[in-house]
């Protein structure tokens, strides 16, 4: 009578795949798998994607991998009007956030400086200064005479931006230069959140938009209070610009 023995080799062997499996899952679950960043969990996801793709429809979501940008992330399943309507609907596991008119605002022109640099050739990543940001978002404030104020509203934007997984804080490149002027990379998934239909008509709403902040300014009416949260959407007074969801499969989360 022979038996077989599960050697030390062949157990791993075993466990290979389905260990393989749920790690992608948990990490497309906290956030974007990038290429650059980990090629061996890329490798690994383009090997076993039609499982991943099945493991996660259990739950609502599907995968999108973009094999150009070197992306992949999680997405909830979109709503079809042919569903049952009757049917309970499906607890999104992926929750939509939000988002405050001007950090969607500086979404869009994130994206529109993205399309350009890539117009460009050459290099891959975008990288900006905190006060390149900065300046490609003051035109669309109202004028300020503190001037200290309105950077640190452009800060917070910023930072909101860059909580969502659409910019990455470049770390200094020396301990003697700590108080230097941040630099970002902005992540090339903004292209998966604001298509090229939607920036085709970029400029039109960016010129509505400019001439209802002047008509606020000239009315000395602040465009945005100091208070205002950044989790809540715009004001009913602002203009249709922008969707003010985002989709929080593609950040990094705990």
């Amino acid at each position: 009578m022979s038996q077989t023995v599960n050697t030390p080799e062949s157990t791993q062997a075993t466990a290979q795949t389905p260990a393989s499996l749920s790690t992608l899952a948990i990490t497309l679950l906290k956030g974007v798998i990038y290429r650059e960043e980990d090629e061996g969990a890329w490798g690994h996801l383009l090997h076993l994607q039609n499982q991943v793709r099945d493991y996660v429809s259990v739950l609502g979501l599907v995968l999108i991998i973009d094999p150009t940008e070197g992306y992949a992330y999680l997405r909830s399943v979109p709503d079809t009007e042919e569903e049952d309507a009757a049917a309970p609907r499906m607890p999104r596991l992926i929750a939509r956030r939000p988002l405050s008119f001007h950090v969607s605002l500086l979404l869009a022109l994130l994206r529109q400086k993205l399309l350009q640099f890539d117009a460009i050739g050459g290099e891959t990543h975008l990288i900006l200064s905190r006060d390149e940001i900065a300046y490609m978002l003051q035109t669309f404030l109202p004028e300020s005479s503190n001037e200290v104020r309105q950077l640190g509203q452009i800060e917070t934007y910023i930072r909101r931006v860059a909580e969502l997984g659409f910019l990455r804080l470049i770390p200094p490149t020396s301990p003697e230069a700590p108080n230097a002027t941040p630099h970002y990379e902005v992540r090339r998934i903004l292209k998966a959140y604001i298509d090229a239909d939607w920036l085709a008509t970029l400029d039109e709403r960016l010129e509505a938009y400019l001439a209802h902040a002047r008509s606020l300014e000239q009315a000395e009416r602040p465009l945005l209070t100091p208070t205002t949260n950044l989790h809540d959407p715009a004001p009913q007074h602002d203009p249709d610009f922008f969707c003010d969801q985002a989709d929080t499969g593609l950040t990094n989360r705990d």
